[in-house]
């Protein structure tokens, strides 16, 4: 996998509040980008998965919000994102591992929905910790010339 920082945040949310948040791998992993951003003044992780499929932060929300909304329409809602932007990410999601992230339900009169798998919650996970990682990298790079990351 080739991995980068930088890029737009491929729909990051406009605010989650913390009980929006996943638990289990810590306050900090688990927190939304715009509130990341706060506390880190630089880039994000985005990684390459395959040719054209990038992995960032906003797509990881976007899994988030599925797992807390049970819909495709109501992670969009939340991260003020379009229905079609979230399932247009969807896609590219269940396309770029090979593997289903998100299963769905026809909707209709009687609802319908959307299910991150178990394997799409993994997915979330590693990501996080590859990102606390590579933070934590950055600093150390820049803390050994002398520059110390401030947070804010």
């Amino acid at each position: 996998m080739n991995a980068r920082k930088g890029g737009s945040n491929g729909g990051a949310p406009k605010q989650r509040s913390k009980a929006s948040r996943a638990s289990g791998a810590g306050e900090h992993l688990a927190m939304s980008v715009k509130e990341r951003k706060k506390l880190h003044p630089f880039p994000r992780l985005r990684i390459m998965v395959r040719p054209g499929l990038v992995l960032g932060p906003g797509k990881i929300d976007l899994l988030q919000a599925i797992e807390k909304t049970g819909s495709i329409s109501g992670a969009g809602r939340e991260l003020g994102m379009s229905y079609r932007r979230a399932w247009l990410l969807v896609s590219a999601l269940n396309e770029m591992f090979g593997r289903t992230l998100v299963t769905t339900s026809p909707g209709g009169t009687g609802g319908g929905g959307a299910e991150v798998t178990e394997f799409g919650r993994a997915v979330v996970e590693a990501y996080r910790r590859a990102d606390e990682r590579s933070d934590e990298a950055i600093r150390e790079e820049f803390a050994r010339i002398g520059h110390i990351m401030i947070d804010h």
